[in-house]
């Protein structure tokens, strides 16, 4: 990275940094720099919590293959941007599973709400859960944020073939772009990315709330839970009426 190496001006956040990088990077180099740099901060943190300090030719040439895993990784996964004008809620077909998600936010609380919901092919809930998230700034921030949360929920329950449907079409678009979010909420998405690497076929939609209704019932429970709820092949009675709503469309 010699063009690094000649810079010796200072910056005053990392916002501008970024874009004088930009400015006089590649886009290949530019994505270099950013792993690079996230592995200089990860060693630094794992030698702070007694970890061991590793070669640093080491670090650079497994920032080099983790960027070529990821753009490998990327390739497979790319599918099309789906944007459904339906108002209800449709079954994946066999052998997928949907995963649905939402997340809201309610003026008098400190704190924003969660619910996602995986169901198969025929409409059945495999997994649920409705949680308390963070302070977030905006509704944006907080589907972001949930999105994040639901697809760590799913694989964690052991899902690797995935619809994935939220009802803001900003923050699908964000969620399925290619490339690198400079954004506020740039390293959300990006944990969305490699989320998403541990899955074997992915796609993502973006409904209308009506179709959305499930995991909308389940983020509102949590504004009055005291502790994050979970349901695996259970069907999570917050969100009854909206499940038995989406089954009168099922298609036998």
């Amino acid at each position: 990275m010699i063009k690094l190496q000649k810079r010796c001006q200072g910056q005053q956040d990392v916002l501008q940094l970024f874009q004088d990088l930009m400015g006089k990077l590649s886009t290949a180099e530019f994505e270099l720099f950013l792993v690079q740099s996230w592995f200089i901060w990860n060693q630094r943190n794992a030698v702070v919590h007694g970890g061991i300090l590793k070669d640093p030719r080491w670090l650079n040439k497994r920032a080099a293959e983790f960027l070529e895993e990821f753009h490998q990784v990327q390739g497979q996964l790319q599918s099309p941007e789906i944007f459904s004008a339906s108002n209800v809620w449709f079954p994946p077909p066999e052998l997928v599973y949907k995963l649905n998600f939402d997340a809201a936010i309610f003026l008098e609380l400190s704190y924003s709400v969660v619910g996602a919901v995986i169901r198969n092919a025929r409409g059945e809930v495999m997994a649920a859960m409705s949680e308390r998230g963070p302070s977030v700034v905006d509704s944006t921030e907080a589907k972001i944020l949930a999105c994040r949360k639901a697809l760590a929920f799913a694989i964690d329950a052991g899902f690797t073939d995935l619809i994935i449907e939220g009802d803001n079409e900003n923050v699908m678009k964000l969620v399925s772009a290619s490339g690198v979010d400079l954004s506020r909420l740039g390293h959300i998405i990006q944990d969305i990315k490699w989320f998403a690497q541990g899955l074997r076929w992915m796609s993502i939609s973006c409904v209308k709330r009506d179709a959305n209704s499930m995991a909308h019932s389940l983020a509102r429970y949590a504004k009055n839970v005291v502790e994050d709820m979970y349901w695996l092949e259970d069907n999570p009675p917050p969100a009854l009426d909206a499940l038995y709503f989406d089954s009168l469309h099922l298609v036998e």
